[in-house]
């Protein structure tokens, strides 16, 4: 049992309305599932497609909030709010940039892109049309995820909190309005989605200008991208390590890629939790650097890595003890069960390891070793990627599949580890050289 630190309560007040934020995100995508699905098949379809695609690309650009959040915190920990107030600012210059270019190209490439996801037909038609409205709302999405970054950094989790719940909770009323009031089907789910997104975005934007608005500065955007680039390579091999992992297993077969589907989406729910403590991690590891305290820094990050590992650990056994009545809660095909059955021990144990690399992961962002996290992320798919490939070759299936992803925790974990003992992320000052 973990005994009391003189941490534990900064790290609650900043994990618990962190959790509710991530938590937030994925409530509603089920909520517009729910809403579409009444539809009928085609649309529900159609949402599908479109949403992972949106999902992709928003995913791709998170450095929008981590990158600001670590540059805010150590400028905060130093005593430097104008400073801060700066970064934000130019975090928001940089997010209608990226926002305003996404506009162009989802719309552009959405009719081949949703081709590519397998789309055809009223399908297709559907698809293509939930994209091209739901580019409009790219911009506010990106101030949006700028706006968070600046908050976390200042220690603020309850206002993004509030503004995401009020947002998502305008979405849900604007979408019945517009899906079935008005009688607007897809569209009018997509246009609710939009206009919820503005409303966020220029929320996010109105506290942003509030704290101190600068005109655009290209060093500190410059800077800003340099991480962006970091966090965008790390983030887009994870995204293709998953990606493969499903294009590999769907030609194993279907009750493997059922199975898979199981558990990965199993995972995603769990690591909210882990991401909570992550992003704790990256606030108060970035503010004690930016303070000078290099020590706090480091006590700090042995008991986040200890909470994440206790709550991994925790995970882990549920998933144990009911290894074999959670699978049957998604899915009746006993051979689906049989494959998920077949990984779930080694789903089971890697949830600890997980809980350790949530936390190293926040920490080193939060230090502002982007560089160095997507090295070791690079290679951590450099080993993976060989093993799911000969999965597939040498008929090794799911649990040659898992054995990679497995693999992949592992060298991020030693790559994390390392990299924390060695304590050359410490640097401290209001901004990493």
């Amino acid at each position: 049992m973990l005994r009391r630190s003189p941490y534990d309560r900064q790290i609650l007040a900043l994990a618990v309305p962190a959790l509710g934020a991530l938590a937030a995100e994925p409530l509603y995508v089920l909520v517009d599932t729910a809403i579409v699905g009444h539809l009928g098949t085609p649309q529900l379809a159609s949402l599908a497609i479109a949403a992972a695609v949106l999902s992709t690309a928003f995913t791709v650009f998170n450095f929008l909030t981590y990158g600001t959040t670590a540059q805010v915190a150590r400028l905060h920990g130093a005593g430097g709010e104008a400073e801060a107030a700066h970064v934000g600012a130019q975090a928001q210059w940089l997010s209608l940039l990226i926002g305003v270019a996404l506009v162009a190209l989802i719309a552009g490439l959405a009719a081949p892109v949703a081709q590519l996801m397998g789309a055809e037909g009223e399908v297709l038609d559907g698809a293509v049309t939930y994209l091209r409205i739901s580019a409009f709302g790219a911009p506010a999405f990106m101030l949006a995820s700028a706006g968070q970054g600046y908050l976390r950094g200042i220690g603020d989790l309850r206002t993004p909190l509030v503004i995401l719940v009020a947002a998502h909770s305008a979405n849900v009323v604007l979408e019945l309005v517009f899906v079935y009031g008005f009688g607007w089907g897809l569209a009018g789910s997509a246009w609710g989605t939009v206009i919820a997104q503005l409303g966020m975005g220029g929320a996010f934007f109105a506290v942003a200008y509030r704290a101190g608005w600068q005109r655009p500065d290209l060093a500190r955007m410059r800077a800003l991208m340099r991480v962006g680039y970091e966090i965008a390579v790390r983030t887009t091999a994870l995204l293709g390590s998953f990606l493969v992992a499903s294009a590999v297993l769907a030609r194993v077969g279907p009750a493997s890629l059922g199975a898979h589907q199981i558990a990965f989406q199993l995972f995603v729910f769990l690591a909210l939790v882990l991401d909570a403590l992550a992003i704790a991690a990256q606030v108060l590891v970035g503010r004690m650097l930016g303070a000078g305290d290099a020590a706090a820094a480091r006590a700090a990050s042995v008991r986040m890595i200890l909470w994440s590992v206790a709550l991994g650990t925790a995970f882990g056994g549920v998933l144990l003890g009911l290894g074999d009545a959670i699978p049957r809660l998604f899915t009746g095909d006993e051979a689906v069960v049989a494959r998920a059955h077949e990984i779930w021990w080694l789903f089971a144990l890697l949830m600890p390891l997980n809980g350790a690399v949530f936390a190293l992961d926040g920490i080193l962002i939060g230090a502002g070793d982007t560089r160095y996290l997507m090295w070791g992320m690079l290679a951590s798919v450099a080993v993976y990627i060989p093993i799911a490939l000969l999965a597939l070759d040498r008929g090794w299936g799911i649990v040659g599949v898992w054995c990679g992803l497995a693999a992949l925790i592992v060298v991020r974990l030693a790559t994390c580890a390392g990299r924390f003992a060695s304590e050359r992320w410490a640097v401290t000052g209001a901004l990493r050289a």
